[in-house]
């Protein structure tokens, strides 16, 4: 269990100084850093964001975090280093719209001149999305169990998230919420509406119901004849005005009736028989403030005195509800603050939390890169990653060598104990970091751990803090005034995002492009995307390998650059030349529409065995992965997005062409040739017999599309 602050006597405030801070105890997690992180659950959540205001305002930048319930859905929708930007956009936007943001941590820094210190104030927001509005449909969100067991290995407190997390509307969902409430405003204010909750008489057929509309009828009479002929009798209370079994109570300085006890359809029975037998009785509904509804009969004597009755009644519902809507907003109001600050916000390889942020609190995700960075600029202007920052500054690049650049190891090595700094290669002197709870009552600080949101926010906040030494930024000079957003030394590096750690490219918040990553070292070559052939559902037995073997043995043995596993159902497979993509999808389309031996001979057929293999552009990738379909393999997400398109021969080679070809091909010297690139049998032909035959299949494809193109022409 993570240790408790003891209280320190009020009003003194908590300091706790390090040298950029000191790393946590060695096995993560197990215990507190001596570090205070406020805790933040829906009881203390306006009182918290009161102070947070002040914190906010005073900053020259904020860390930020976020913990989640996942990260994919399925291995394929993980970022591979050859996905183009928008795929790898796509993946990451599937990932914040599945899973769950179960903390937020952010964390305020303060340049403090008279200390030459940071002062920071980090926060760890508990959030669960609960339901909220009663006409708002429920949460729904994906655990992955891998997230799930690393969060309870670092104790995570899950008790405290589902039942004590704060809930929230994104500003989609309450512009969606006040667009409903001023629309049914509308309605019920309208001439033609209506008090009552049923216009149409119902049918009185049961003898209850026509024994209850009479004894209903005869205590409302009662009533309101008490109420004519003694109008001054309600003023002595409910304890002194008795008819029937009502009791007279006050609404709007009016008398009137509370209604308890009754079901649904009594209720509607009561309305019909104040709309039949009483003009100056009127039904009104209201809610409390916990949603719960009231129901009162009231008396008014004129029309005028009902009209303007409702109309207060009308309006005061529209405000409770738009108070309800407003409660609602719940932790987006922490957002919302950032967002209005416009300070620099601090993230460490950020960009799925910054899209989490953007899912949860703004709205659906747009299905572009581009108009994602153009949205979220105006959110935030400013935003800084330090896994970016760390690859642009040689000197970091040689400290951090054959080193993590996770955030917990750049911690670790970039903020030291003060103890131990010597020992580090570097002669810059450590930027100090004050943490301060200035709480009198400290029970909601808790010594903060690893992978805790708010934790992590502070971490990130010291490790960009020593990252700007690194830049030659002077934080001694730094005024209050002074945006460090703008600092010409830091500028540079603003809004450029890394989208996960083994892209090698940034995005570019403010044109929403990549751009090389900075001493990014590639595994696999720089993918041509014209030259990619996106192949699935061949047999589970084949290997990557194997692939490209057989491959090689039709186009050549330095046809194939490389061949990269999506998952145990399908690979990409890059060609030196672009050509070879457009011969190999129409040499697999001739081959599966041959009906001969050469069909189940042909090196390919290691590929398409089974019947089952489908192969496309990449650019197909960029329709499956903009799916809202979910399977867990590769090959089953592709067949039930592209399941409208048949697997056979490219549009533009008719059946001439394939009976050409079949003619072609369709000679004593086929077989034999193909056996003998299986090792099996030789036959009587020389070594070069299997790349004639297949040159000879590749040829009568080029002379079919040159037929083709000629017949267009004419």
């Amino acid at each position: 269990m993570q240790g408790r602050l003891r209280p320190a006597p009020p009003p003194r405030a908590l300091l706790f100084r390090a040298l950029s801070s000191s790393p946590p105890p060695k096995g993560g997690g197990e215990g507190g850093s001596g570090v205070p992180v406020k805790q933040v659950t829906r009881g203390d959540l306006a009182e918290a964001l009161d102070e947070l205001r002040g914190r906010v305002r005073e900053a020259a930048f904020v860390g930020l975090d976020l913990e989640m319930s996942g990260v994919t859905s399925a291995p394929w929708r993980d970022t591979f280093e050859l996905d183009r930007d928008d795929v790898r956009y796509l993946k990451l936007r599937d990932s914040a719209e599945r899973f769950a943001a179960l903390q937020l941590g952010v964390c305020p820094f303060r340049w403090d001149p008279a200390k030459s210190a940071f002062v920071a104030h980090p926060h760890n927001f508990f959030i669960f999305p609960r339901k909220e509005l009663s006409d708002c449909p429920s949460h729904e969100f994906l655990c992955q169990t891998t997230s799930i067991d690393f969060l309870a290995k670092y104790q995570f407190d899950f008790n405290t998230c589902f039942r004590e997390g704060i809930s929230y509307l994104s500003r989609a969902q309450e512009e969606e919420a006040l667009q409903k409430l001023n629309l049914l405003h509308q309605d019920q204010t309208s001439p033609s509406s209506t008090t009552s909750e049923g216009d149409g008489d119902m049918p009185l057929e049961r003898a209850a119901d026509i024994l209850f509309t009479e004894r209903m009828k005869m205590n409302f009479k009662e009533w309101r004849d008490v109420i004519v002929s003694k109008p001054d009798s309600h003023l002595l209370g409910n304890s002194e005005c008795v008819a029937g079994q009502f009791q007279t109570v006050f609404f709007k300085m009016r008398p009137a009736i509370m209604l308890n006890g009754f079901s649904s359809h009594q209720l509607q029975l009561i309305q019909q028989v104040l709309r039949k037998n009483f003009r100056d009785l009127v039904y009104v509904c209201t809610f409390g403030e916990d949603d719960t509804s009231e129901k009162r009969v009231v008396y008014s004597d004129t029309d005028d005195d009902r009209i303007l009755l409702m109309k207060d009644v009308q309006e005061d519902l529209l405000k409770s509800r738009e108070a309800r809507i407003k409660s609602a907003i719940g932790i987006r109001h922490v957002i919302d603050l950032l967002s209005s600050e416009r300070k620099l916000i601090v993230g460490h390889s950020c960009f799925l939390d910054i899209a989490q942020v953007y899912s949860k609190f703004v709205g659906p995700l747009p299905s572009s890169i581009k108009e994602f960075a153009s949205r979220i600029h105006k959110i935030f202007p400013h935003i800084a990653d330090t896994r970016h920052l760390m690859s642009v500054n040689q000197s970091v690049q040689k400290l951090m060598k054959q080193k993590s650049k996770s955030l917990s190891s750049a911690f670790s090595f970039l903020c030291p104990a003060s103890d131990s700094y010597a020992m580090k290669p570097s002669s810059l002197s450590p930027v100090k970091i004050e943490v301060e709870g200035d709480e009198t009552k400290s029970s909601c600080f808790i010594s903060g751990a690893k992978h805790e949101a708010g934790y992590d926010a502070y971490m990130t906040g010291c490790v960009f803090a020593q990252l700007c030494t690194y830049l030659d930024i002077k934080f001694e000079q730094l005024s209050p005034q002074d945006n460090l957003a703008t600092n010409n030394k830091l500028q540079k590096h603003i809004n450029l995002l890394s989208p996960s750690w083994n892209s090698g490219t940034m995005i570019d918040l403010s044109c929403g492009m990549e751009r090389p990553e900075p001493g990014y070292m590639r595994r696999y070559p720089a993918p041509v995307y014209d030259n990619i052939v996106l192949i699935w559902g061949f047999m589970s037995k084949v290997r990557p390998k194997e692939i490209k073997d057989c491959i090689c043995k039709v186009f050549g043995p330095g046809s194939v650059s490389s061949v990269f596993s999506i998952d145990s159902t399908a690979v990409l497979v890059q060609f030196e030349k672009p050509e070879s993509v457009n011969d190999f999808l129409d040499l697999k389309a001739v081959l599966e529409r041959t009906d001969s031996a050469i069909s189940i001979v042909h090196p390919l057929s290691t590929i398409l065995g089974g019947g089952r293999t489908r192969a496309e552009k990449y650019d197909t990738c960029r329709d499956i992965c903009s799916s809202s379909e979910s399977k867990y393999l590769f090959a089953d997400q592709a067949e039930a997005v592209c399941a409208t398109s048949e697997n056979q021969l490219r549009e533009n080679a008719d059946d001439n062409l394939i009976s050409g070809v079949h003619q072609s091909i369709l000679d004593g010297t086929v077989l034999a040739s193909v056996n003998k690139g299986d090792a099996t049998k030789s036959g009587s032909k020389n070594e070069g017999d299997a790349d004639i035959t297949c040159q000879r299949i590749l040829d009568a494809l080029h002379n079919g599309r040159a037929l083709i193109g000629r017949r267009m022409r004419s």
